[in-house]
């Protein structure tokens, strides 16, 4: 077999794999909407629910009148990306991207009220429980914990304030993983989290956002609104894609000359 013949199966092997890196992108790319799931968790029922979905521009998810006899419990609502309106969006293996909203948690301080980005299925199945990117209005806590791993971002968040969540999911190259990383913004620039790299990928599930509360203690319960505004969703620009096809006849051609 010549150089040239070798070569010509090599390079069709890596058109495939760029084709199919190009679909996954072209996948992700067609997220045009976001859908709201009203009660993941339903522990109080007679609970009176908000949900205004006006994406990219915001949307508004609340719960007023949370309590039950029992102490404990949690009414969560989630929002999903769609590319359909009508669907939440599956995430491929491959299916890298950048996302930034703005969130104000308002309501009582009194009980568990938070809200933030959300990855997973809904059941807990993702690798180290879902991961929630969250700003909580009782604790004061602004950070992540789930999925690949934990990080406070060391502000404290005070109810009825507006603060930046963003968070980048992509192919760290220099350690051959996936990873992830996330920032906050408070008023006074973006403080960053460390590059977390992790062995999984979010093949099967979904991202988008939640909000929940507990339980107020006694009637008439605990309120609180969510608002998630300025969605801003991007993926990776294939442009190492291009680049690479524009090389592709020089080599082509050398390896030719070669034969």
């Amino acid at each position: 077999m010549t150089l040239i013949h070798r070569n010509t199966r090599v390079w069709l092997l890596v058109g495939f794999c760029l084709a199919v890196a190009s679909g996954a992108w072209a996948q992700i790319s067609s997220i045009n909407s976001a859908i709201i799931q009203p009660r993941i968790f339903n522990d109080f029922p007679g609970a009176t629910g908000t949900y205004l979905n006006n994406y990219p521009s915001s949307l508004t998810i609340g719960e007023s009148g949370a309590w039950r006899t029992n102490s404990g419990g949690l009414d969560r609502d989630l929002w999903s990306f769609s590319n359909n309106g009508s669907s939440a969006y599956t995430l491929g293996a491959n299916d890298f991207f950048s996302v930034s909203m703005t969130l104000t948690l308002t309501g009582t301080t009194s009980a568990d009220n938070e809200g933030g980005f959300f990855i997973g299925n809904a059941n807990g199945s993702f690798p180290g429980g879902d991961l929630q990117f969250l700003a909580d209005a009782q604790g004061g806590f602004l950070g992540m914990f789930g999925g690949t791993g934990f990080w406070n971002s060391g502000i404290s968040y005070t109810v009825g304030t507006t603060v930046t969540l963003g968070m980048s999911y992509f192919y760290d190259a220099p350690n051959s993983s996936d990873a992830f990383q996330f920032w906050v913004n408070a008023g006074s620039g973006n403080v960053y989290s460390p590059i977390q790299d992790w062995a999984g990928n979010l093949a099967g599930d979904t991202f988008g956002g939640y909000y929940q509360i507990g339980n107020g203690g006694a009637a008439p319960g605990a309120s609180g609104i969510a608002t998630f505004g300025n969605l801003a969703f991007a993926v990776p620009e294939p442009s190492a894609m291009a680049l690479f096809g524009l090389a592709f006849p020089a080599l082509l051609w050398r390896l030719r000359r070669r034969a």
